[in-house]
């Protein structure tokens, strides 16, 4: 222990001598304030003394008592220490500020406040303490008093005294008293739902005219875009006139104009689509649907397009972000667990809901993946009171909802359809364009930014999963919450479709039937039953023998990762497991197919006598059945077909798995993948098609292959960045490591992120190996003062992981390869790249099938060459940044080496001389006092 200096009045408010009337004395918990690194814990105990301690005396010092803490989860892991109690500065924020952005460090949410942020780890428990203060200064002045009462609130997360402890200080800021023994009623304190606007039904757009985009046009959106005063650049100009090819009029329906554009780091792509884009909207009255797959991206996209509306009310009207239902904020989910939180035995769910009924009414749109959602909250709360509040299992009411009107999903649909630029997804645009009928209005443009992640999300769209979980999902969309369990929010067909069969005898019957046939299905608890041997009904018994035969015939069955066997052939009880379970799912496929077409000719045969609200929600389950129906038993049924007939369907591959994390089964079953999954998505999206456009930094060649499906004459651009790569970074290839020594490649990690001085992202090709050099390097790192981070170990999700390592240029962060797309890091605070080895594809059986298919070696080098690229590309962001991208493997092949631009020097040396060289491109000297110095 190390007793560092004392601080004077730490817990005690002077009184104004200001004659005005004052707002209530701040009371502060009279606790320890404590902060924890990688290699010790800094407290500040009451007394105003701040010690420096082992993680072992910390956890011993805090035992039995509250604690002042930032992110209890973090200060958990960090101490390796069980729960403690806590008054976490982040939940109080998170209820103050509820919908702002912070990063969640003592040093991000001080910024946060405009306090100053602490110079030092031993400064960051007094750090806790002014932080503490603002918030309780700043409730005083909330402005969701009256439309969520902070007091009402956090009375009910109080719980009669055994709840949230900041209940008692919030009342106190109030200038109130809290009353523990006065009864809370959950649902009237968080009926914040009263108060959101309501969305109103609007004529349906007429459709878009087909007039094109000239060049003039695009340049001068393009100079509107870029702002006054910024310089013109050529190569986005040629970037964006090419990428108008895409918004010229249609003539033959079977040849929609598609675009292809490579354009490096720097090029301006974002403005550059946004300028025709826009412009071809505005002409035309129509949508261009621009489509991405991070949520980085979506929105950086959204702030451009501040400059083309820079009035709010204008860009509410003209720019939508849509995203699949399960991104939002169901209220219904929200009513519900705000009803059981004053009667929950775990305290936790109602922080929960109070948390997240402030933030509801702070949200714009609800949006539990957006910008004004912090993404840190869901480890604060825990996933089912924070994102598992949004629909995930398609079990919305509709119009049966109390909330309908005011429904954050709802109102989403309804912009986006008079809507001209709507930012959206992927996997939304494609389960959008697979599920939509011939004659149904679908956009007719898009632009599918990220476009080397179209292979992917297709291959997620169009896959079909016979497993525990899938079958587990279906069978509570349909039955609701078995077993009595009064904290089930599963609702089930009854209560979406009772009423509306009410009075059909045949539609009573064919749902009573649902009900009866659903049965086979998996159930909760299936784990368990599943390793006792004991299962349940047909879906259980064939999954077990899968699990059996999947288990008996894989190599690595005591590895950490998942098991997986090819598909053929089958033992004879798996096959008569097969047989039985799928007469059992035909059983169901029927009557639901036969609902949903009951409910469908309702609708055709309704004269005017329903209301709107009614046809919505037959419409709404007719689809919903059919789609189970026809789409997913369907493919269930295929697939138990091709394993009695011993061949799978040469455009697919099936094969059996149990998917593991960290050696524990978490789902089993059988899946099947298309081979090329760009080709259902081109089938399922070239009827409504006008044109397209594809664009990245690294088009992949499957990329390529999936434009010529829709129109083999594509146009094509390619267009270097712009950057002098020459002179702003080095690739080093580290030939005296071995890679299979975890020893030294750890050795090697910290050596390296010492040389750059922090600002290191250290890329992984194995969640083990990550866990393995982490726990090597992370305390001597922070002897350096380099804090380290790392995905799969800090109770964070890597979107928060990446926030702190941008904003503190000393950190340095470990993830598996799959982090690469999600940073976005400019200038100083990235300025180096390591990969632990060669990221070759996985040689996993869907691999396999794709390899044979797309070119053999050939293909493993073009998935390895775009993940080094999409790496490299992370690193130089503008034209001053600089920087050296690290591969600790020497058995890179030299083929690959066309990864990096061809102007980059690429070095093969030993560990020293690679540091050195480090030194010298990035300018770095020392780190002295918890500061940089380059």
């Amino acid at each position: 222990m190390m007793v560092v200096s004392k601080a004077d009045s730490l817990y005690t408010i002077p009184m104004s001598t200001n004659a005005h009337p004052q707002p209530a004395a701040i009371s502060l918990p009279d606790i320890p304030a404590l902060c924890a690194n990688a290699r010790e814990a800094a407290l500040l105990t009451t007394e105003g003394e701040i010690k420096i301690l082992s993680h072992e005396e910390a956890a011993h010092t805090i035992e039995g008592q509250s604690v002042l803490v930032c992110h209890a989860p973090y200060t958990r892991a960090r101490l390796n220490f069980g729960d403690f109690y806590h008054f976490d500065v982040l939940e109080l924020f998170a209820f103050t500020h509820p919908a702002t952005f912070c990063v969640p460090t003592p040093h991000g949410v001080s910024k946060a406040l405009g306090l100053t942020p602490p110079e030092s780890f031993e400064d960051s428990p007094l750090a806790l303490i002014q932080i503490t203060r603002a918030l309780l200064q700043d409730l005083q002045k909330d402005p969701f008093t009256d439309t969520a009462n902070a007091a009402d609130i956090a009375s009910v997360m109080g719980q009669q005294g055994k709840g949230w402890p900041w209940t008692d200080f919030i009342f106190a800021a109030l200038g109130q008293t809290y009353d523990p023994q006065l009864p809370v009623n959950g649902k009237t304190a968080m009926n914040i739902w009263r108060h959101l606007p309501e969305w109103a039904e609007e004529a349906p757009p007429p459709p878009p005219s087909h007039y094109g985009v000239s060049h003039e046009e695009i340049d001068e959106r393009l100079a509107q875009l870029r702002g006054h005063g910024a310089e013109e650049r050529p190569a986005q100009m040629q970037y964006a006139h090419t990428i108008g090819e895409a918004f010229a009029p249609l003539h033959d329906e079977n040849k929609p104009h598609i675009v292809l554009a490579e354009a490096g780091t720097g090029t301006g792509k974002t403005l550059g689509y946004l300028a025709p884009a826009s412009v071809w909207a505005e002409k035309n009255d129509g949508a261009v649907w621009i489509s991405t797959y991070t949520k980085n991206l979506q929105r950086q996209i959204n702030s451009e397009l501040d400059r083309l509306y820079p009035t709010p009310e204008v860009k509410e009207a003209h720019v939508a972000v849509r995203k699949g239902r399960e991104n939002y904020l169901c209220l219904l989910n929200l009513e519900d667990t705000a009803a059981a939180a004053a009667l929950s035995r775990n305290p936790q769910h109602a922080i929960g809901a109070g948390i997240m009924a402030r933030w509801a009414a702070a949200t714009k749109d609800g949006d539990l993946s957006g910008a004004d959602y912090p993404g840190w909250l869901t480890g604060l709360l825990g996933f089912h009171t924070s994102q598992g509040l949004a629909d995930k299992r398609g079990e919305c009411i509709y119009s049966a909802c109390d909330h309908y009107h005011k429904c954050f999903v709802e109102r989403s649909i309804r912009k986006a359809k008079h809507a001209r630029i709507v930012i959206a997804n992927h996997a939304l645009a494609m389960i959008s364009s697979a599920l939509a009928g011939p004659g149904e209005e679908m956009p007719q443009r898009y632009i599918f930014d990220e476009g080397h992640h179209l292979f992917d999300a297709a291959d997620s769209a169009f896959s079909a999963h016979l497993s525990a979980i899938e079958t587990r999902d279906l069978r509570r969309w349909i039955l609701g919450g078995e077993g009595g369990k009064r904290t089930s929010r599963a609702r089930g067909l009854v209560k979406r479709a009772e009423d509306l069969a009410a009075g059909d005898t045949e539609a009573e019957a064919m749902l009573q039937r649902i009900m009866h046939e659903a049965t086979c299905l998996t159930a909760d608890g299936w784990t368990r039953r599943l390793k006792d041997s004991l299962p349940s009904g047909p879906t259980e018994s064939f999954l077990h023998l899968v699990y059996k035969q999947t288990y008996a015939r894989s190599p690595d069955r005591d590895g950490a990762y998942s098991l997986e066997t090819p598909a053929h052939p089958l033992e004879n009880d798996v096959l008569e497991a097969a047989r039985a379970l799928k007469k059992a799912l035909k059983d169901l496929q029927k009557p639901m197919a036969g609902l949903a077409r009951i409910f469908t000719k309702k609708l055709v045969e309704d004269e005017g006598h329903m209301d709107s609200d009614t046809r919505n929600r037959l419409d709404a389950v007719a689809t919903a059945l059919e789609r189970r129906a026809t789409m997913m038993l369907q493919a269930w049924i295929g697939m138990l077909d091709s394993l009695e007939h011993g061949e799978t369907p040469d455009a697919f591959t099936d094969w059996l798995a149990i998917e593991r994390v960290d050696g524990r089964a978490i789902d089993v079953g059988l899946y099947r993948h298309w081979i090329n999954p760009i080709q259902p998505f081109a089938e399922a999206i070239k009827p409504h098609l006008h044109g397209m456009a594809i664009t990245s930094a690294t088009l992949n060649d499957t990329a390529r292959a999936g434009a010529r499906l829709l129109n083999p004459n594509t146009t094509e651009l390619t267009l270097p960045s712009p950057f002098d790569y020459a002179k702003q970074t080095k690739v080093i290839i580290i030939n005296d490591v071995n890679k299979n020594s975890l020893d030294q490649v750890a050795g090697a990690t910290r050596a390296l992120f010492e040389a750059s001085g922090g600002g290191a992202l250290g890329l992984f090709t194995a969640i083990s190996r990550l866990r393995a050099v982490h726990g090597r390097i992370a305390q001597k790192l922070e002897e350096n003062h380099i804090p380290l981070y790392a995905q799969h170990i800090d109770e964070m999700d890597s979107g928060t992981l990446v926030d702190i390592f941008r904003e503190d240029e000393r950190s340095c962060l470990l993830g598996t390869d799959a982090m690469r797309d999600g940073v976005d890091v400019p200038g100083n605070a990235l300025r180096l790249v390591l990969f632990d080895r060669t990221p070759w594809p996985r040689p996993t059986i869907l691999h396999k099938a794709r390899r044979e298919e797309f070119g053999g070696r050939q293909y493993d080098e073009a998935l390895t060459r775009l993940k080094l690229k999409q790496a490299f590309g992370r690193l130089i962001r503008a034209h001053d940044d600089k920087g050296v991208f690290v591969m600790l493997d020497s058995a890179l092949p030299s083929r690959l080496h066309d990864a990096f631009p061809p102007e980059t020097e690429i070095i093969k040396c030993g560990l020293g001389e690679a540091c050195a060289v480090i030194r010298g491109v990035i300018g770095y000297t020392e780190v002295r006092n918890d500061h940089l110095f380059l």
